[in-house]
C-alpha cells in the first residue's frame, strides 16, 4: 500500500494548525493519566497495603484493557463524527478518574483504571488518524509528533508533578488532578474542532480492514512497535523502584529524575516527526533503537557497578539520552504504519499501533515485575534492552525487505 499522495476522496490539507493543538491537550490529559502511575507507585501500593508489584498490576491492567478495546471500539466507531467522537471519550475519560479519585480500594481503583484504558484507547488513536489526514504527506510526521507530543510534554510535566502531589498531599489527588485537566480538555476540543471536521474522511470497510491487520509489512511494523514498547516498560513502570535501589532517591526527587527523561521525550517526539520528514523514518528509526538499547545497558552497567552517590549524575544523562532515543521512534513509526497502509486505513493502522504499542506496555509491566521479584530491580535496564535489540532486529529485517521489493 502506498500514500505518496493523498486519495482523491482525502480531506485537503489544512489550513492551520489550530485543530492540532486542541487534540494534543486532549493527549496531554490521556498521558498525564497514563505515565504519572510509574513515580507514584510506591505510594500506592503502601496506602493500599499492597507490594510494588502488586499495584504494578494495575499498570498491566490499563494497558491490557487499551491493546484489547482499542481496535475493537476504533472499528466499531468508524462510520461516527470524528468531532462528536473524541469529545465523548474525553468526557468519558474525564469521568474515569473521577471514579479513580473516589476509588475505596485496589479493586475500585482496578475498575477504574479499566475504564480510563477503554477512553483513552478510543481517543488517542482517532486523534493521530485525523491528525495525518488533515496535512500534505510532507507535513505528516510534525502533525503526528505535535498530537503525540501532548503525551510527551504530560510526561515531561504531569508525571514529577503526580509524584510531588502524592508526596505532599495524596496519589488520590493525581487523579483528581487530571480530571480537572480532561474536562479543560473536553471544554478545548467543544470550541476547538469545527463542526464537520474529518466527515470527508473516508471510511474503511470491513473487509478492508482485515486486509490490513493482516498485511505482513503491516504486521512487521507492529510487532516493532510491540517489543520497543515492551522493553520501555519493563525499565518505565518500576523505574522508581530502581532509582531507590541504585541512587537512593525516593519521594520529590523521584519527580526531578521523571521531570528530567520528560523533557527528554518531548524533544524526542518533536525532533523524530521533523527528521522523518526530511530525512525519511528509516533514518530516524534504527538509531533511535541502538541508542535506546545503549541507554538501558548503561543503566544496568551503572547499578552493578557504582556506589548510589556516584551512580546519580550517569543514570541523569542515561535517561536522558533514554527520553530522547526512545520518543523520537515513535512519530516516525506511525509515519511508517501510514506509508504502509494508506489514508484510508490509517485509522485502524493508528489503532493497531496503539493497541500493541499498550500491549508492549503490558508485557513490559509484567516482565519488570517478575525481574523486581527477587527484591531487587539492578537487571531492569538489561531485559529492556534485550527487547529492544529484537525490535532493532525486526526493524532491520523489514527494511531489507521493503529494499529487495523495490529492487
Amino acid at each position: 500500500m502506498n500514500t505518496s499522495s493523498l486519495p482523491a476522496s482525502a480531506p485537503a490539507p489544512a489550513a492551520s494548525n489550530a485543530p492540532l493543538y486542541w487534540m494534543a491537550l486532549g493527549t496531554f490529559a490521556v498521558g498525564a493519566e497514563g505515565f504519572m502511575i510509574a513515580g507514584i507507585l510506591p505510594t500506592v501500593a503502601k496506602d493500599l497495603g499492597v507490594s510494588v508489584a502488586v499495584a504494578g498490576q494495575l499498570v498491566v491492567a490499563f494497558t491490557a484493557a487499551y491493546a484489547i478495546s482499542s481496535p475493537i471500539l476504533t472499528a466499531l466507531t468508524g462510520a461516527l463524527s470524528r468531532r462528536g467522537l473524541l469529545i465523548g471519550a474525553m468526557t468519558a475519560f474525564t469521568l474515569a478518574n473521577l471514579l479513580a479519585w473516589q476509588a475505596s480500594g485496589y479493586w475500585s481503583l482496578m475498575t477504574a483504571r479499566i475504564l480510563l484504558a477503554f477512553a483513552a484507547g478510543l481517543y488517542v488513536p482517532n486523534a493521530l488518524a485525523l491528525a495525518g489526514a488533515l496535512v500534505a504527506p510532507e507535513k505528516r510526521g510534525g502533525a503526528l509528533a505535535l498530537v503525540s507530543g501532548g503525551i510527551t510534554v504530560a510526561v515531561a510535566l504531569a508525571a514529577p508533578l503526580g509524584t510531588v502531589i502524592a508526596d505532599r498531599l495524596s496519589w488520590r489527588m493525581t487523579f483528581a488532578g487530571v480530571a480537572l485537566l480532561a474536562a479543560i480538555a473536553t471544554l478545548g476540543l467543544m470550541l476547538g474542532l469545527p463542526r464537520g471536521i474529518g466527515n470527508n474522511l473516508p471510511v474503511a470497510r470491513l473487509r478492508e480492514r482485515v486486509l490490513a491487520a493482516r498485511d505482513p509489512a503491516v504486521l512487521r511494523a507492529l510487532l516493532t512497535t510491540l517489543l520497543w514498547a515492551t522493553g520501555a516498560y519493563t525499565m518505565y513502570t518500576y523505574f522508581a523502584l530502581y532509582l531507590n535501589q541504585v541512587t537512593g532517591i525516593h519521594g520529590t526527587h523521584v519527580g526531578y529524575v521523571l521531570f528530567a527523561w520528560g523533557i527528554s521525550a518531548a524533544i524526542g517526539v518533536m525532533a523524530g516527526g521533523k527528521i522523518a520528514d526530511r530525512v525519511g523514518f528509516r533514518r530516524v528509526t534504527g538509531p533511535a533503537l541502538m541508542f535506546l538499547i545503549a541507554a538501558f545497558l548503561t543503566l544496568t552497567a551503572i547499578a552493578y557497578l557504582l556506589p548510589a552517590n556516584l551512580a546519580v549524575l550517569p543514570v541523569f544523562l542515561s535517561v536522558i539520552v533514554w527520553g530522547i532515543s526512545g520518543w523520537a521512534f515513535y512519530p516516525a513509526q506511525q509515519t511508517n504504519l501510514i506509508s504502509i497502509a494508506g489514508i484510508k486505513l490509517a485509522p485502524i493502522a493508528m489503532s493497531l499501533n496503539a493497541s500493541f504499542m499498550y500491549l508492549g506496555f503490558s508485557i513490559g509491566a509484567s516482565a519488570g515485575a517478575l525481574t523486581v521479584a527477587d527484591g531487587s530491580a539492578r537487571n531492569l535496564g538489561l531485559v529492556a534492552a534485550a527487547f529492544v535489540f529484537a525490535a532493532w532486529l525486526l526493524k532491520r529485517s523489514a527494511t531489507r525487505r521493503a529494499a529487495a521489493s523495490v529492487a
